[in-house]
C-alpha cells in the first residue's frame, strides 16, 4: 500500500462522521469530494481513549479560526465509529470544545485508500493531508503512532501554500519570501 502524496486526489468518497455533543449520531456524513471552494486540513489519530491522540486534537481545535481565516476546513479521522468519538468527547470537555467533523472510519476506506493503515497495529498512523480546493493534495506528513504532531506548523505550511512564492526554512506569514534574479 502506499501513501498518498503532493499532486495526488484526495479520495472524494463520503463518510460517517460525528461532530458536536449535543445528540447522539444519527448517521451523518460528509463528502470529502465537495470542497465548497475551501482548503482541507485531514489529521488522522490512531485510537479514541488514548493519551497523544487528544493532545493533537485540542492542538488543532485551538487553531480551527485560525484555519477558517485561511479559507480552509478542519476535519479529524480515526477507525473508531461516531458512537466511540460521541463518547470519548462526552467524557472530556476540552474535546467537546473541539467542534469539527470527526471521520468515523471504523471500516477503514478512507485510510486504507490513502494508504496510512499500521499494518501490526490495525489503525492509521498519525497522518495530515493539506488540500487544496481542487481536492488535490499539496502537503502530506506521517507520523509513527508514538510521535506527536505540531499543528501550529500545519498552518504554517498552509500559509506557505497559500502565499504561492518561494518560502525559505522555518518561513513565518509576514516574512520576506525568495526572490530568484531575473
Amino acid at each position: 500500500m502506499t501513501v498518498l502524496t503532493v499532486g495526488d486526489k484526495f479520495p472524494a468518497i463520503t463518510v460517517p462522521v460525528q461532530q458536536g455533543v449535543s445528540a447522539l449520531p444519527a448517521g451523518e456524513t460528509l463528502n470529502l469530494g465537495d470542497t465548497g471552494g475551501k482548503w482541507k486540513i485531514v489529521f488522522y489519530w490512531p485510537k479514541d481513549f488514548t493519551f497523544i491522540c487528544p493532545t493533537e486534537i485540542i492542538g488543532y481545535g485551538d487553531l480551527k479560526s485560525d484555519f477558517a481565516d485561511r479559507d480552509a476546513v478542519l476535519i479529524g479521522a480515526s477507525t473508531d465509529t461516531d458512537f466511540v468519538h460521541f463518547a470519548w468527547r462526552k467524557s472530556d470537555e476540552r474535546l467537546a470544545n473541539c467542534d469539527f467533523p470527526w471521520i468515523a472510519d471504523n471500516k477503514k476506506e478512507l485510510a486504507d485508500a490513502l494508504g496510512i493503515i499500521a499494518k501490526d497495529a490495525g489503525v492509521a498512523y498519525r497522518a495530515t493531508f493539506i488540500v487544496d480546493p481542487h481536492n488535490v493534495i499539496q502537503h502530506v506528513t506521517v507520523n509513527g503512532l508514538d510521535q506527536g504532531r505540531n499543528p501550529q506548523e500545519t498552518l504554517r505550511v498552509l500559509d506557505a501554500l497559500q502565499s504561492d512564492e518561494l518560502c525559505p526554512c522555518n518561513w513565518q506569514q509576514g516574512e520576506e519570501v525568495l526572490k530568484p534574479a531575473a
